[in-house]
């Protein structure tokens, strides 16, 4: 069920622990559908045999619930995985004079300053040779394995002044030891009762083991890893389970179909197999939805990302008329170049919707003279045709490994997406 405040701020706080990588978002919702009585499916192509299906692929899910005949208009919740993080290189295991080191990429647009003088463990998947064949499954070490060390001011004594200069090759190697000793791909086939000798291959990356927590004197904020973007995956998922135990949607002759897709690499372009430019969404929609339902002017995607809060320390990087509180309410987010999707009547939508549920809404716009980011928002409604809008929750430090918003928004924002899945 829905809740309000805080109460849903803790429950996030433990979907965003729980889910250190992609595959491990991916698992966490799935227990949440699981439990709310939804049938997992090995493909799309069994989306039409129940009413609350689901189905997983790598770091990507997609879920669905509603009548079967079709007819209805679709309202789909789309979110992402991904966040901006440090992956491992293949051959990962390097010296660094003298020192044991990790080879890492930095994937996606990370604020790469985030990640010194942090605890860090490992987590991920495996791909494991077995007697029956191969077998994948995620692992998730929750121990300080790896360290990336600042250097000391004494040896650059200009850097408050001249800013942080990182290299990515040569300053972000994590550090893991000095003399030889534990195998970290031994530590990780361990944890999931394997031998090294059955790893075939890997998708790993290291995460921040600082917990998630309610922060602020009066806990108004939540200072978390991840924010971007598990808090609209857990909002989305949530919103379907609520939509689904109160029967909305599922009423003979009214309702909408209603669905769920959380896409992996939003944060490098979304152009893989479990992108948001891959079939995913329009394999489960041209199932599931008759021609009629996909162009009803009642169809509309949600693009739910987050949105930059007006930073108090830089008010003069964001637009004037357009401020941005934390704790205000979820925001909608326009762009006149398209790299939001909303339009005028999404946006009429979603704020009736809005009013009807007393939620407050916020609305965001760039600075004009700064490029604009994006989200999944244009690719979806390009690639299905449907109306989309693009809303999410402020939210500060966007892209560092540890990110802060407040602790009332998240539940507005399940609140509000329970509605416009209901109505």
């Amino acid at each position: 069920m829905i809740v309000t405040g805080k109460q849903y701020a803790e429950d996030l706080c433990g979907f965003i622990d729980s889910s250190p990588s992609p595959f491990h978002a991916v698992n966490t919702a799935a227990k949440k559908l699981l439990e709310a009585g939804f049938t997992e499916i090995d493909s799309v192509t069994s989306i039409n045999k129940e009413e609350s299906v689901f189905f997983r692929r790598d770091g990507a899910l997609l879920a669905i619930s509603g009548s079967l005949d079709g007819d209805e208009a679709v309202r789909v919740i789309g979110a992402h995985t991904d966040s901006p993080n440090l992956r491992l290189k293949p051959l990962f295991d390097t010296s660094r004079n003298g020192w044991r080191a990790l080879g890492i990429e930095v994937y996606g647009s990370a604020l790469n300053n985030s990640w010194l003088d942090r605890d860090l463990g490992c987590s991920g998947r495996l791909v494991l040779k077995t007697k029956k064949g191969m077998l994948e499954k995620i692992c998730h070490l929750d121990e300080p394995i790896a360290r990336i060390p600042q250097l000391a001011i004494h040896l650059d004594r200009q850097v408050n002044e001249k800013g942080l200069i990182l290299n990515r090759q040569n300053h972000l190697q994590p550090l893991i030891g000095i003399r030889e000793g534990s195998n970290l791909l031994a530590k990780l086939a361990d944890s999931i009762n394997h031998d090294i000798e059955d790893i075939l291959s890997f998708d790993l990356m290291l995460h921040d083991l600082t917990p998630s927590t309610l922060s602020g004197i009066d806990q108004e904020f939540i200072s978390a890893p991840r924010i971007d973007n598990l808090l609209s995956c857990h909002a989305a998922i949530s919103a379907l389970i609520s939509t689904k135990l109160s029967g909305g949607g599922l009423l003979s002759g009214g309702g909408f179909t209603q669905v769920v897709v959380l896409y992996d690499h939003e944060e490098v372009g979304s152009t893989s197999s479990t992108g948001a430019l891959g079939p995913l969404l329009n394999g489960a929609l041209t199932r599931r939805c008759s021609e009629a339902s996909l162009s009803s002017e009642q169809s509309l995607i949600i693009s739910s990302d987050c949105a930059h809060g007006t930073h108090p320390n830089y008010v003069e990087m964001h637009d004037a008329d357009h401020k941005i509180f934390l704790n205000d309410g979820p925001v909608v987010k326009y762009n006149a170049n398209m790299r939001y999707a909303t339009d005028a009547p999404g946006a009429a939508i979603v704020k009736t919707a809005a009013e009807n549920a007393n939620i407050p809404l916020q609305t965001f716009v760039s600075r004009s003279d700064l490029a604009c980011g994006s989200t999944i928002g244009p690719l979806a409604a390009a690639s299905t045709g449907i109306r989309t809008v693009d809303l999410g929750v402020a939210q500060l430090a966007m892209h560092s490994a540890r990110e802060m918003c407040g602790s009332e928004d998240p539940a507005y924002l399940a609140s509000l997406l329970t509605k416009l899945l209901q109505e």
